[in-house]
């Protein structure tokens, strides 16, 4: 992270790209006694159409204003998909920007009232992957969802998360990928640096995926998870932007075996939070459950 540190993001995202991508799967020969993962720099260089001088350059910061032309060779060249492609453009652009202020991120008392109304999981989560508000039934899919804990760091340490993912290996590359998406150039954000600090020191999953420099769009999808009450869920995904925040919702097929699953859990739920009222002492000041 030493590239990212000194401001040198261009460079190292380069770096990292072309150490993903083989000889063969960049017409090559394979050749003998490769010292590097994947390409060399002059054969990058070669395949771009521009001198091996220029690309150390841009590898090594010494060249910060590249021309759209050269971008576009060299994404072409490292295979990009249009989600990193337009990533590799905007490392080139963002010192151009001005600093964005920062705002708090807060939740709109309208999508309190909505998250009360809606009968499946749905939560609110900010930039970073923190959980800023969520209604009982996502709570009841993971104790994780509750306001105040992280869905990325949970992911990563979190043994209890980590057996309710049926694929944790997939689920762990996406939200990370989709974190360096999500920070782009504001990267002296305190969120951010504290904590991409602190997985980078917790979790050596973390550690490799982030020195991939994969970019990821984590929208929609479907996701498989295993429920330690009512078993295996099948279960759609959707994002929806509001304000500066985002509305996550997840949702079964109608009338599917998860959607019977997800109708159970909706029932021991409002059991388990009635019975807890009722059980209170006389003169608790909490509360009871509705």
């Amino acid at each position: 992270m030493k590239d990212e540190e000194s401001g040198n993001r261009l460079g190292s995202y380069l770096r990292a790209r072309r150490e993903l991508v083989s000889p063969a799967q960049a017409g090559l020969p394979p050749g003998g006694n490769r010292r590097v993962p994947g390409l060399r720099r002059e054969e990058v260089a070669l395949l771009a159409g521009i001198s091996p001088d220029y690309y150390l350059r841009l590898e090594r910061g010494r060249d910060k204003n590249p021309s759209s032309q050269v971008l576009e060779a060299l994404a072409r060249v490292l295979q990009l998909d249009d989600t990193e492609r337009t990533y590799l453009l905007g490392l080139a652009t963002t010192r151009l920007r001005t600093p964005r202020r920062k705002r708090p991120e807060h939740v709109p008392p309208r999508v309190h009232e909505l998250l009360a109304h809606l009968q499946i999981p749905a939560f609110v989560e900010g930039r970073a992957f923190d959980v800023l508000a969520s209604n009982p039934m996502a709570v009841a899919l993971s104790p994780r969802l509750r306001p105040g804990l992280n869905r990325l760091r949970s992911l990563l340490l979190d043994p209890e998360e980590q057996a309710f993912q049926q694929d944790w290996t997939r689920a762990t590359a996406d939200f990370i990928a989709a974190l360096r998406t999500t920070i782009g150039d504001d990267t002296d954000n305190p969120r951010f640096v504290e904590l991409v600090g602190e997985l980078a020191l917790s979790s050596q999953r973390f550690r490799t995926l982030w020195a991939r420099h994969d970019v990821r769009s984590l929208d929609g999808g479907t996701t498989t998870v295993h429920h330690p009450v009512v078993g295996e869920l099948r279960l759609h995904r959707d994002k929806l932007p509001i304000d500066d925040v985002i509305l996550v919702v997840y949702y079964p097929d109608k009338d599917s075996d998860s959607d019977e699953k997800l109708r159970l859990l909706a029932a021991l739920s409002q059991t388990e939070s009635t019975g807890t009222a009722q059980d209170r002492p006389a003169g608790d000041p909490r509360p009871k459950t509705p």
